[in-house]
């Protein structure tokens, strides 16, 4: 398998796991998403796009990351 789809298939990965931590953490990122754009160049060089968030949802983030997630 070419390894432009084993780096977009890395991402999606990404993006799952990503959306799983933050809804276990009972937050919702609803454009969390792979970059288009960034998929779609000659080599690949997939970015995730995180999105927009409402203010309280940003609060929340800040708040899980400044704790350290309680990991």
């Amino acid at each position: 398998m070419p390894t432009e789809k084993l780096d977009i298939r890395a991402a999606e990965e990404a993006v799952h796991t990503l959306r799983e931590a933050l809804t276990a953490a009972g937050l919702n990122l609803p454009s969390l998403a792979l970059d288009p754009a960034s998929c779609a160049r000659d080599v690949p060089a997939p970015l995730i796009d995180l999105g927009r968030c409402d203010v309280e949802t940003a609060r929340r983030l800040a708040a899980l990351i400044g704790t350290g997630g309680g990991a």
